[in-house]
């Protein structure tokens, strides 16, 4: 019976970048709301101090997840091996960083370059990536690393849009632990049933993240969080969980340009994560005292 969620707040709701000035202010709100972990936006080891950022996140009591990508250059699907070395140095990295800053999950895209694909990608693409991603995944187990792969919607990739893609994706990796990441907000333009899919994805799924329609606070827009929460408890995930919003406001424009955030459905994130969490814990009461009838 669950008793408590393993639910992780990303950054970015409340602040652009990991500032120092900013920071202190957005981890003390984000474990104030009861979160256990913090989604870390992309990192340039370089622009971080990588120590005193683990400081601060443990003297905050929230365990980090990082986030993995690629590059025009550095691509795991290419067909060019000079790009797919190139690509799976730079999960490596990623790797390391997470390492680095004392976090047991690396979340993100290491599959291919995000963003508005032109092409549907082709079998022997898929497979590449697959394998790459698969080893990596292994490496990272070996140093007590979860890894997983968040499936995306067709704007934003062309290799992994729906539930039953990503597992065919996991199979092809060759990796045991490789784990699938949903997030709501892209089931939504892709699965016919979100709960269906977080079914397909169960054996595999490693991290459920949260994300309304709007891009905003989890309680307005037309999905029902609280009946994609209770259900998939009912259907037995017993993984971690994310919530994801973000507003032209609270983000840098390179990485609003990037996401297509053109605009704030919200402008306070630290009441929406308040908010949020509050969602979550109702539609668990509701999910725990549904199961005991």
């Amino acid at each position: 019976m669950h008793t408590q969620l393993d639910v992780a707040c990303h950054l970015n709701v409340l602040v652009p970048d990991l500032s120092f000035s900013r920071l202190p202010k957005a981890l003390a709100a984000i474990a104030a709301s009861g979160y256990r972990r913090v989604v870390l936006p992309p990192l340039e080891p370089d622009a971080v101090n990588l120590p005193a950022l683990r400081e601060l996140l443990e003297e905050h009591g929230l365990a980090p997840i990082t986030i993995a990508g690629q590059t025009r250059s550095a691509d795991v699907s290419s067909a060019n091996p000079q790009v797919r070395r190139a690509g799976t140095e730079l999960l490596r990295k990623s790797l390391e960083l997470t390492l680095a800053i004392g976090a047991d999950q690396l979340n993100g895209v290491p599959y291919a370059v995000f963003g508005h694909p032109t092409a549907p990608i082709d079998r022997a693409g898929f497979e590449r990536a697959a394998l790459a991603v698969g080893h990596v995944a292994e490496e990272a187990h070996h140093h007590g690393i979860k890894m997983s792969f968040e499936v995306l919607n067709r704007y934003e990739t062309s290799m992994v849009n729906t539930a039953a893609q990503a597992m065919d994706f996991a199979a092809a990796s060759g990796s045991e632990h490789l784990m699938i990441h949903l997030d709501t907000f892209h089931m939504a333009l892709e699965e016919a049933d979100l709960s269906a899919a977080i079914r397909t994805a169960l054996p595999r799924l490693g991290f459920l993240e949260l994300g309304q329609s709007s891009r905003g606070p989890l309680g307005s827009g037309v999905l029902d969080i609280p009946a994609i929460i209770r259900q998939a408890l009912l259907d037995g995930y017993e993984g971690r969980w994310g919530i994801e919003a973000f507003a032209r406001s609270t983000l840098d424009s390179a990485a609003a340009d990037t996401l297509s955030i053109w605009r704030s459905p919200f402008h306070d994130g630290a009441a929406l994560a308040h908010d949020a969490a509050h969602l979550i814990k109702a539609a668990l009461v509701e999910s725990t005292t549904t199961a005991d009838i």
